[in-house]
């Protein structure tokens, strides 16, 4: 008997693991896969968004730096335009538009194709409704910097240039909705090209209004308008005729109209999100016109924060894979999918805000 414990005991292993710790190794196992595959994902989806975000921010900067070569005065307005178009404009859309993320999502996810179409098309109602005032700000730009104590001579010269980026605005409110559409659906490479080939485009159309016809600082926001409208109708042609969509977008209904309070109460903590975090950047340039030499200080701050804000652009991108994610796993899959998607993100680099806020959204 004495031999026999021995034997056992010398063939039994010297620390004793229970079948709950080995599952647990399994389970943990199991989820670095999956964290590891889903990082995969978002890294495919977030390098053409980051192309998209991109491309879309060039077309302002290219236009200043045509503007840049008419003059120190010329460069001055039109940044100081460029800012408080942002500021009280293209900044809000984002954020308004951001909601379709968590909308779209959760209606693919629930395999309610139809509902993408429905959903784009309030956002199109609801930011197309908001633009009107906005174009009504925009148009008093040279008043309004004035009162903000603004030297007249940029002032006066950023309310011409903003004038004639008013028809850019509601282009930009549509093209925000169909971006969220496609980018709900990973359809992302079709927006890569259409957005290079306006940008390419956009070279062109700025060198023939800003040197050729004469306009000058005119020419460069006229461009930005244009622009802006033909990647929208690259986008819509798509849309309309490709297999891709053919589930999610069934033509324009009435249903549309409908629930649109719901929209807005989701939009704008996204829109105030948003607001905040690019005002931050865009005030400085608004700022600097109250230094001494304003023409100098603000044309060589919004060289600057161009440069800066084109690195911000990667984060950005990165965001919005993740939360095309996370807002799909809402229905998909239970709480933790989503909170591993959150987790996943901020593994990517991304920013903590974005995907916190679309989790509380999707709760």
């Amino acid at each position: 008997m004495e031999r026999e414990e021995q034997k056992s005991t010398l063939n039994s292993p010297l620390i004793q693991i229970s079948s709950e710790e080995i599952n647990n190794n399994r389970q943990t196992c199991s989820e670095k896969k999956k964290i590891i595959e889903e990082v995969k994902r978002q890294l495919w989806l977030s390098g053409p968004l980051i192309s998209v975000s991109l491309l879309q921010f060039c077309l302002q900067m290219i236009s200043v730096m045509f503007v840049g070569h008419l003059g120190e005065l010329p460069l001055s307005g039109a940044s100081m335009a460029t800012s408080f178009a942002t500021v009280t404009g293209f900044s809000f859309l984002v954020g308004l538009s951001s909601a379709l993320e968590t909308l779209c999502g959760q209606s693919y996810g629930a395999k309610q194709y139809h509902m993408l179409g429905i959903h784009m098309q309030r956002g199109m109602f609801v930011l197309l409704l908001i633009s009107v005032p906005l174009a009504l700000i925009w148009a008093n730009t040279e008043s309004l910097l004035v009162a903000a104590h603004q030297d007249s001579e940029i002032s006066k010269e950023a309310g011409l240039y903003a004038r004639y980026m008013i028809p850019s605005i509601f282009a930009y409110a549509i093209l925000q909705c169909l971006v969220r559409f496609l980018q709900t659906q990973n359809i992302v490479f079709p927006m890569v090209l259409s957005s290079g080939i306006t940008a390419l485009l956009h070279i062109l159309v700025c060198w023939i209004l800003v040197f050729k016809s004469g306009l000058g600082s005119r020419g460069a926001a006229l461009a930005n308008s244009i622009s802006y409208w033909i990647n929208v109708l690259l986008l819509a042609i798509y849309v309309k005729f490709s297999s891709s969509c053919a589930k999610t977008w069934t033509g324009f209904s009435k249903e549309a109209l409908n629930n649109v309070f719901n929209f807005v109460r989701l939009a704008i903590p996204s829109a105030v999100m948003v607001c905040l975090e690019m005002w931050s950047f865009e005030m400085m340039v608004l700022l600097s016109g109250l230094l001494p030499n304003p023409a100098l200080e603000t044309s060589v701050l919004s060289i600057s924060l161009n440069t800066a804000s084109t690195v911000w652009m990667i984060p950005f991108g990165l965001s919005g894979a993740a939360r095309s994610r996370t807002s799909r796993s809402c229905k998909i899959s239970s709480l933790r999918c989503t909170c591993h998607g959150c987790y996943r993100g901020h593994f990517g680099g991304i920013s903590a805000d974005f995907d916190t806020q679309r989790l509380g959204l999707c709760l």
